[in-house]
């Protein structure tokens, strides 16, 4: 008797690790079909404004390096100074 309960669970225990796998795979399915219509919903911008958002950025770049560069040449002076 003891025994035919081992094997009745022995075989509930393969058919969850079993429905876990499918579950697992088709949830991993899910996501991917779900972003792919997502992104068939994005309005992608033209040629000519992603250059002109990519220049923005990158002059933005330039004058934040430009502008910490100074300071760290301040605060450079400045320890120098007091530590003589």
């Amino acid at each position: 008797m003891a025994a035919e309960k081992d094997v009745k669970q022995v075989k509930k225990d393969e058919k969850k690790e079993g429905n876990f796998l499918t579950r697992f795979f088709q949830k991993i399915g899910k996501a991917f079909y779900n972003m792919y219509h997502e992104l068939k919903k994005v309005t992608w911008p033209t040629k000519s404004a992603l250059i002109n958002y990519s220049l923005v950025v990158l002059i933005f770049l330039v004058i934040m390096g430009v502008i910490i560069g100074v300071f760290d040449m301040g605060a450079s002076a400045l320890v120098r100074l007091i530590t003589g």
